[in-house]
């Protein structure tokens, strides 16, 4: 009973729309994560003073399901046609007014009227695999710090070892880790993996490098360490939209 209720309560908002083009579930989404995030900067230094490794973990967890609500918000603004008076404020799909019959798949108002409701399996997915990486970034940054000490005498040549170290040996392993997972938590196998490093694992590799380089040198050169993993995760926001938009569209093909 309270499944069904809650399911219907989903369907209802999945069909709710802003303006005819921003989806409602979606933005509700979205801003209860910015208010969490929020919630965490303001007391990041506290939370982290007594529990680093947790806080990190939560902090990557709540950026990661910002940025893949960030791609499923791009994907349904972009699948969602407007309607035609476009001035109304709260949209609601026509289905809801003719429950007897519903468009089907190539009939009139269907592709109008049908786009991707939120996926919060996919969501979840994204927030687990920020909160399970966190304690590698962390214990990867504390090394980088270690063996590569920042002094006032020569504090160039160390943030451009830890940036020539970070990207040639933990991006690609993090790159390979997040395909990895990514597949596996969707239920595919050996050759669904394949298929996904063989189509996108290099073309994002090469992304990789054209972005990151610039942002860790800032981040070795000038944030301090406990604000390391959050900017990247901040910065990253864009970047894991970009990846969960990757990894879509390979699992779609």
């Amino acid at each position: 009973m309270i499944c069904s209720a809650k399911r219907k309560v989903l369907d209802g908002l999945n069909k709710r729309y802003i303006y005819g083009r921003v989806p409602l579930l979606h933005t509700i989404v979205f801003l209860v994560e910015m208010a969490v995030a929020a919630r965490i900067a303001a007391k990041f230094n506290t939370y982290y003073a007594e529990r680093p490794v947790l806080t990190t973990m939560v902090t990557n967890a709540v950026l990661g399901g910002v940025a893949d609500t960030v791609a499923q918000l791009i994907t349904a603004f972009r699948t969602r046609r407007p309607l035609a008076n476009g001035d109304e404020f709260l949209s609601i799909e026509i289905p809801d007014f003719d429950k007897n019959k519903v468009p089907a798949a190539g009939e009139l108002g269907y592709a109008r009227n049908t786009s991707p409701s939120f996926d919060f399996e996919r969501l979840t997915r994204f927030m687990s695999y920020g909160f399970l990486m966190a304690p590698l970034q962390f214990q990867w940054f504390g090394f980088l710090s270690r063996a590569f000490p920042l002094t006032k005498m020569n504090p160039t040549a160390p943030v451009f070892k830890r940036v020539a170290f970070d990207q040639l040996i933990f991006a690609p392993f993090g790159l390979a880790c997040f395909f990895t997972y990514m597949t596996i938590a969707e239920g595919g196998g050996r050759r669904a993996l394949t298929n996904k490093f063989r189509d996108v694992y290099l073309p994002t590799l090469k992304a990789n490098f054209v972005l990151w380089p610039a942002v860790q040198i800032l981040n070795f050169r000038v944030i301090p360490i406990q604000f390391q993993i959050p900017f990247v995760s901040t910065v990253g926001i864009a970047w894991t939209a970009y990846l969960s938009l990757t990894n879509s569209a390979e699992e779609a093909q």
